[in-house]
């Protein structure tokens, strides 16, 4: 096939560099081609290779993680979103992706659309999203640049799953200096399918017809997935046209339509138009199928003029899907997606041959391998150099022996309750439809997100989670903790942890020590997975996550899901009555290095992190789940960022949110300096509530299975909280500060009072 009677831009070794291609790579395309490339394929090379698209410098990496479990369906790399079995014929699918760079530019159609990318991941897959999460970080909130970011990308979540019709359930929220101007945005959604209607993203039996449905093809976001890949700089307000644009009424649209072309059975293979568009999805097809495909770029719908092969290869317009079916079903298809007001296109056709043939008025526009643009084939593996950075020593060995104890306790606990970092996010929260579809269990003192899943009865919990902060000081440790952590929210609500998926957000990977970071967290994250059961099943890396002052902290978002046999078996967080027992699972040692206290009240990032043994954390868990399961306990909250004492608060402010005005006592305090004490983070901690009937019973479990256990106080009805005569605080004047803190930071009646100050010590 000759591919020169279209008439296209120069390509060659200096077009190649500006599309972001080494000269390395560009040899390799003519290797793999036998000829030199046109315009239309090496622009195909570039977007399918850069770093968002190939994961070309963390696929040696990501290959350390933990795949296989007995309950898996579909792991890491195998399809759009990671399928894990949940009994009763049915799966749970789910997955997370970054929209950083988008949602810097532009952040309210940036969020938009990376919430609208990651729900069709679902149900291209044939699962109907069942709930929306998000990960979120912003720099200084005293910054008038971090306010403007938040209230757009916070609307832009927020009106595409309300008008989309998924409820948002859960999601996590950090400020530090180091975001700033490079927010991380990851959206992560969840969807349930009947295992006879998995779809597979994959094209295969010649003769069988390729079909684009959904919106028409314009502009927005070209080399997208190449922006993606490139850092944040001053240049990049230049990059708005690079960003999507959504439409989630579409979206809804197009989510009805598949998946009744699915229940009647006239789906071959599909996925979603993300990343890379049309290019992505045609060749990730065809190579899996190890088919090919002849595409006529003519006939695809176009909603601007005059647009090239290349731009309609690498569109990144929203709300598009590619399908592939037998061509007795192509009227039966098109039917539907008339009937929903949706354009469906006959673009294609699948062949016995091995490349992707694309056609443009006739004339021939290009031919690929498909084989070798994809991740698994041709696009190429990096493994780049390891340093570990000066600032890691010398951070981890700081001397913590001469921070000062504070002299009012109640003072600097309500700080500590009134930071962005702690306090309530009601003020993003209510912006979000959490009970559309009415599956949501509906307790803001939950630890993590439970969902009713009305087709079994049974329910499914979720949680993102990760402490950049920690994973900066010691990335390993640090992201073994956001593992464990993630899970011991799951089952602080009663449910098992099944499986993991993450979104890992780091700098330029060409940078040493950037790469170090990477991979040390890649080995935490391998070896908690492996004792927790918890398998990754997938999800993104995202790179190039720097501003001018340099890279963020990095930070390895974990998402996971859980699952229970009933809404009856959860465990809600809020103290239920006076006279109750207020306990401890887990040892206290004080540990602050890395802590919201040392951060927020002392100005200081720096330190050894809390040190964790992933076999304590699993024995933990065991027990929690099992002393839930019994109904011994009456209330069980993780014990995290803030420490000790912010977890009391945290449970009280549940009871008082619910009219039951409780307080609590602390009995005798430990040989611990107060503060370490209070506010240290030490990990593999649980509080829970029990009636005085039980204690004896929790204490023969706990010790059976390995877990300290201390008794901390009881439950009071006086609303007071009182602590060693350290702290005494009416519990309803410590709930203010939390709830409105947030409010305040966004309208700019307060200051950040430290946070973000990590600026100075990194």
């Amino acid at each position: 096939m000759t591919t020169d009677t279209v008439n296209q831009p120069v390509a060659n070794l200096e077009t190649a560099q500006k599309l972001g291609l080494t000269p390395e790579e560009f040899e390799k395309i003519r290797q793999a081609l036998g000829r030199d490339p046109n315009y239309t394929e090496l622009s195909m090379y570039s977007v399918m290779w850069s770093e968002h698209c190939s994961y070309k410098n963390s696929i040696s990496q990501i290959k350390r993680l933990p795949r296989e479990g007995p309950k898996l369906l579909a792991g890491a790399g195998e399809e759009n979103a990671g399928l894990v079995d949940i009994g009763d014929g049915y799966a749970v699918a789910f997955k997370i992706e970054s929209h950083n760079h988008p949602s810097a530019v532009e952040p309210y159609q940036g969020a938009a659309t990376g919430v609208g990318g990651i729900l069709r991941d679902i149900f291209t897959m044939g699962a109907r999203p069942v709930a929306a999460l998000n990960s979120l970080r912003f720099g200084d909130p005293a910054s008038e640049r971090t306010k403007y970011l938040l209230k757009g990308v916070v609307k832009g979540i927020g009106d595409y799953g309300n008008s989309f019709g998924v409820p948002t359930v859960a999601g996590e929220v950090y400020f530090d200096r180091s975001y700033n101007e490079n927010p991380l945005v990851n959206a992560m959604a969840v969807g349930i399918v009947r295992h006879d209607r998995v779809v597979r993203a994959v094209a295969k039996g010649a003769g069988n017809l390729v079909l684009i449905v959904g919106s028409s093809t314009g502009r927005d976001g070209i080399h997208g997935a190449t922006f993606a890949s490139e850092e944040i700089s001053e240049a990049s307000e230049s990059k708005r046209p690079s960003v999507q644009v959504g439409d989630p009424f579409t979206e809804k649209l197009l989510l009805e339509a598949t998946l009744e072309t699915i229940r009647a059975g006239l789906v071959e293979g599909m996925q979603d138009m993300g990343a890379a568009g049309i290019t992505c999805s045609t060749c990730e097809m065809s190579a899996k199928g190890e088919s090919g495909i002849e595409m006529d770029l003519s006939r695809v719908p176009l909603r601007e003029t005059g647009m090239q092969p290349f731009e309609i290869l690498l569109s990144e317009s929203q709300e598009r899907m590619l399908v592939v079916v037998k061509p007795e079903n192509e009227e039966a298809v098109r039917k539907i997606f008339d009937k929903w007001d949706l354009r469906c296109e006959t673009v294609g056709v699948v062949t016995d041959g091995k490349m992707v043939n694309l056609k443009w008025n006739g004339a021939d526009a290009g031919s690929v391998p498909p084989y070798s643009l994809v991740l698994g084939g041709g696009a190429p593996v990096y493994t780049r150099e390891i340093s570990e950075p000066a600032y890691f020593q010398k951070l981890r060995k700081a001397d913590l022996s001469g921070v000062d104890e504070p002299a009012d306790y109640g003072e600097v606990l309500g700080r500590m309750l009134g930071s962005p970092n702690i306090c309530s996010r009601n003020w993003i929260t209510t912006q979000y439809d959490s009970m559309v579809r009415t599956n949501t269990i509906n307790d803001c003192y939950l630890d993590a997100a439970v969902v009713r899943l009305k087709e079994t009865g049974k329910v499914l919990s979720m949680k993102t989670d990760c402490n950049g902060r920690y994973v900066y000081l010691n990335p390993h440790r640090g992201a073994m903790i956001a593992v464990a952590e993630c899970a011991r929210n799951l089952v602080a609500v009663g449910t098992k942890p099944l499986a993991v998926t993450n979104c890992l957000n780091f700098g330029n990977p060409y940078k040493p020590e950037i790469y170090w970071q990477f991979s040390e967290s890649i080995g935490g994250m391998a070896e908690a997975c492996a004792v927790l059961g918890t398998p990754v099943t997938g999800g993104n890396v995202s790179f190039y996550n720097e501003n001018p002052e340099g890279a963020v902290y990095p930070t390895p978002v974990i998402g996971m899901v859980g699952e229970a046999d009933s809404p009856e078996a959860t465990m809600t967080a809020d103290f239920k009555d006076a006279g109750d027992l207020v306990i401890l699972l887990g040892e206290t040692h004080g540990r602050i290095g890395g802590s919201e206290y040392l951060a927020m009240i002392h100005g200081k990032v720096a330190g050894e992190v809390p040190e964790i043994d992933i076999h304590i954390e699993k024995r933990l868990q065991d027990l929690t789940l099992d002393l839930i399961g019994k109904r011994l306990v009456k209330s069980a909250h993780d014990c995290s960022e803030g420490g000790l004492i912010v977890t009391i608060c945290e449970c009280l402010f549940g009871a008082h949110r619910k009219g039951n005005a409780l307080g609590v006592n602390f009995g005798e305090l430990p040989d611990i300096r107060p503060d370490r004490y209070f506010f240290g983070e030490d990990q593999s901690r649980m509080v829970i509530s029990a009636s005085k009937r039980d204690l004896a019973t929790i204490r023969g479990l706990a010790g059976a299975s390995g877990v300290a256990i201390r008794l901390l106080g009881e439950v009071t009805g006086d609303g007071m909280l009182t602590a060693g005569g350290l702290i005494q605080e009416r519990v309803s004047d410590l709930m203010g500060i939390y709830e409105k803190s947030l409010e305040k930071f966004v309208s700019g009646a307060v200051t950040s009072d430290g946070v973000g100050r990590s600026g100075t010590d990194r």
